[in-house]
């Protein structure tokens, strides 16, 4: 006959005697339990004492406990601060980024500004400006080199008219609509302005090259009077251009001819303006002339 199985939980001593005092553990808590809820009921100034003892005896066990709660709470706090301080770099980063935007911006605005004051101050010291414009487009890298302004004919903008910016001489209109023109660059190959060192007068003709740069050739005899740094003016020659505006630096010589480049970059230029011819303002009457000959002719005729 087969031996039934033992119930017990285990075969060896070790977890029988586990089992046991688990079981003394239980029944003795359940009496101190009942014993304390006897006290407290019966007895509560002897409930209060033994309240009072427990806690000294448990106040080690309860500072242990709270520092160790601190500890954690403490641990996530530092994590918790660690995690928002990268949040916080990153949107510190961008907002230093924007800021940089901002201040490039704010240079940008005060350096329009400036060219603007210049130019105002240009057009109100010359009475021969006919107006401002922008240049809104250029061909810096074809075979033509020519810049379109937003004013045109309706606005007064003739051909041949001089057009400036406060750096230097950018070129001539070339053609024009209602509303645009055309403007031939100093550095096209149909471009020919007679110009002068402005130290000495030392005449020259700059022509365009077609490729960015100028090529100057002295009209005085002898050899090439010009050297690397000087500073071509119009000479007023041609009666286009006004006399004393800046128009290139000689960066080179060779032989017979100096090459340079423009003062006025285009592609750099926003507000230009826009010149009437220099035999234009020479040449314009004077609105008192008519009527001081008017009032002369009747002398002049001879009587009887």
């Amino acid at each position: 006959m087969a031996r039934p199985p033992s119930r017990r939980p285990g075969h060896n001593r070790k977890a029988q005697y586990s089992l046991f005092a688990s079981y003394v553990v239980a029944v003795t808590g359940a009496a101190i339990g009942l014993l304390l809820i006897v006290v407290a009921i019966f007895d509560p100034t002897g409930f209060a004492g033994i309240r009072a003892v427990t806690a000294e005896l448990t106040r080690p066990v309860s500072v242990g406990l709270k520092n160790m709660v601190s500890g954690v709470s403490s641990i996530d706090e530092v994590l918790a601060a660690y995690w928002r301080a990268g949040s916080q770099n990153v949107a510190l980063r961008r907002q230093v980024e924007a800021d940089r935007n901002r201040i490039i911006e704010a240079k940008a605005v005060a350096q329009e500004n400036a060219r603007l004051k210049k130019l105002l101050k240009l057009v109100d010291e010359d009475a021969s400006q006919l107006l401002t414009a922008r240049l809104i487009s250029s061909s810096s890298s074809s075979a033509r080199r020519f810049a379109r302004l937003n004013a045109g004919r309706w606005q007064g903008v003739q051909p041949g008219m001089p057009v400036r910016a406060t750096e230097g001489l950018i070129g001539r209109v070339h053609s024009t609509t209602p509303n645009t023109s055309d403007v031939l660059l100093l550095t096209d190959s149909g471009s020919i302005v007679p110009v002068r060192r402005a130290n000495d007068n030392v005449p020259a003709i700059a022509t365009g090259a077609g490729d960015g740069s100028l090529e100057i050739r002295s009209l005085s005899a002898g050899r090439n009077p010009f050297k690397p740094g000087d500073l071509l003016v119009t000479s007023g020659i041609g009666g286009i251009y006004q006399p004393n505006i800046p128009v290139a630096v000689v960066v080179r010589v060779q032989g017979e001819i100096a090459w340079g480049f423009p003062l006025a970059n285009p592609s750099r230029v926003d507000a230009v303006v826009v010149e009437r011819a220099f035999e234009q303002v020479v040449t314009r009457p004077d609105p008192g002339a008519p009527a001081a000959a008017e009032g002369a002719e009747p002398g002049n005729v001879a009587t009887p």
